[in-house]
C-alpha cells in the first residue's frame, strides 16, 4: 500500500498520516525534526512499517531518532511503540508513568483490547510489542522532553479520557499536542467529537484537562485524529459542549433503562442533525465508527454514570 507523503506544518513539525486500518487521515503521528529529532504518537502497531518509511522520507535514519513520546497508551497512540522501538535502537520512549509498565509489559493490555476489539485487532490495531525498560522514561504529571538547541516539550498530565494521559507543548512553536484529551476532530466536517471510551472516562476531571490546554495558550492544536487547529477557544469550547452533551443524552437513555444497542440508536437519532457533514458521506461515517464508536462512547460514559450516580434500588 502507497505510503502517504508527510505534510508539512512548519517549524520543523511534519504530519505522518499512519493510515490505520487502511484509512486516510485517521491516525496522526508527528514528527518534531529538531536537533534531537521526536516522534509523537506512533499510530498502531500495524502501522508501524509506514511510519518508518514515512521517516526514512524525512531524513530520519535508524541511528536519527532521539525520542518517541506518546500522548498515552491506548493501541491508536501507542501500539507500535515496541516496534519502532527496534527499529530506531538509540531513541527514548517516554510516557506518563501510569502507562510505563504497559509498553514494558504489554499482555495484559493486549488482552484486554483483543476482548473488546476481536478480531478487529488483527486488521486495525496489531499486537503492541514490550519495549526493554530501560529504553522507557516515566513522566510524572509534568516533565520535559528535550529537542536539542534550546528546545523542548512540557508535558502536562491530562486525565479525563485516560488517567496515563499527557499534553505536549512545543517551547518553541506554542504547538499543543492533544492526543484525545479535547476529543477528536473532524477536518471534513470542522468538527469535534468526544472521546469517552472505559475505564477511566471521567467528566469533570476532563474538563479540567480541557481548561488546562486553554490556560496554556496554545497557539496551535495539534490532534492525533486529526491534525492542526487554529482557532482554539472555539474549538476547546466545541470539546466542552460536545462532552456535556454526550454526558446528558446517556444520562437521559440510562433513565429510560434502554440496553445499549437501544441506547445508540436514540443517541445517533439525537446527533443526526449535528454531525449531518459525517452522516451524509458513508465512507466518513464508516471511518469514524472504526475510530471513534457510538458504542464504545456510551459504554465509557455509562461506567461513569454507574460508579457516581448509583441506579436506585
Amino acid at each position: 500500500m502507497e505510503t502517504p507523503e508527510p505534510v508539512s506544518l512548519g517549524s520543523a513539525v511534519n504530519l505522518i498520516d499512519t493510515r490505520m486500518g487502511g484509512y486516510d487521515g485517521i491516525t496522526a503521528a508527528y514528527l518534531i525534526a529538531s536537533d534531537r529529532p521526536a516522534l509523537v504518537e506512533t499510530g498502531a502497531a500495524l502501522s508501524a512499517d509506514r511510519v518508518v518509511r514515512s521517516l526514512a522520507a524525512l531524513g530520519v535514519g535508524a541511528d536519527d531518532l532521539a525520542t518517541i513520546v506518546v500522548t498515552h497508551i491506548h493501541l491508536d497512540h501507542a501500539g507500535g511503540v515496541g516496534d519502532l522501538a527496534a527499529a530506531f535502537p538509540n531513541a527514548e520512549v517516554v510516557v506518563h508513568e501510569r502507562g510505563a509498565r504497559h509498553l514494558v509489559s504489554p499482555e495484559r493490555l493486549v488482552a484486554s483490547a483483543r476482548r473488546v476489539y476481536g478480531d478487529v485487532m488483527d486488521t486495525v490495531f496489531g499486537e503492541l510489542l514490550p519495549t526493554p525498560v530501560e529504553r522507557v522514561r516515566a513522566l510524572g504529571d509534568v516533565g520535559t522532553v528535550d529537542l536539542g538547541g534550546g528546545r523542548s516539550l512540557r508535558s502536562h498530565w491530562s486525565p479525563g479520557h485516560a488517567s496515563h494521559h499527557v499534553g505536549l507543548l512545543d517551547s518553541e512553536t506554542n504547538d499543543l499536542y492533544v492526543g484525545d484529551a479535547a476529543g477528536i476532530y473532524v477536518p471534513e466536517a470542522d468538527l469535534v467529537k468526544p472521546a469517552t471510551p472505559p475505564p477511566d472516562f471521567d467528566l469533570p476531571v476532563a474538563l479540567a484537562s480541557i481548561e488546562g490546554f486553554r490556560q496554556l495558550r496554545p497557539d496551535r492544536l495539534l490532534f492525533s485524529h486529526y491534525g492542526p487547529v487554529t482557532a482554539i477557544d472555539e474549538t476547546l469550547d466545541a470539546s466542552v459542549e460536545e462532552l456535556e452533551l454526550w454526558v446528558e443524552m446517556t444520562r437521559d437513555v440510562r433513565r429510560q433503562g434502554l440496553d445499549l444497542d437501544h441506547a445508540v440508536a436514540a443517541v445517533r437519532d439525537r446527533t443526526r442533525v449535528r454531525y449531518a457533514a459525517i452522516e451524509a458521506d458513508p465512507a466518513l461515517r464508516a471511518k469514524h465508527e472504526v475510530l471513534n464508536s457510538d458504542e464504545a462512547n456510551l459504554s465509557g460514559i455509562l461506567r461513569w454514570l454507574d460508579k457516581v450516580e448509583p441506579a436506585e434500588p
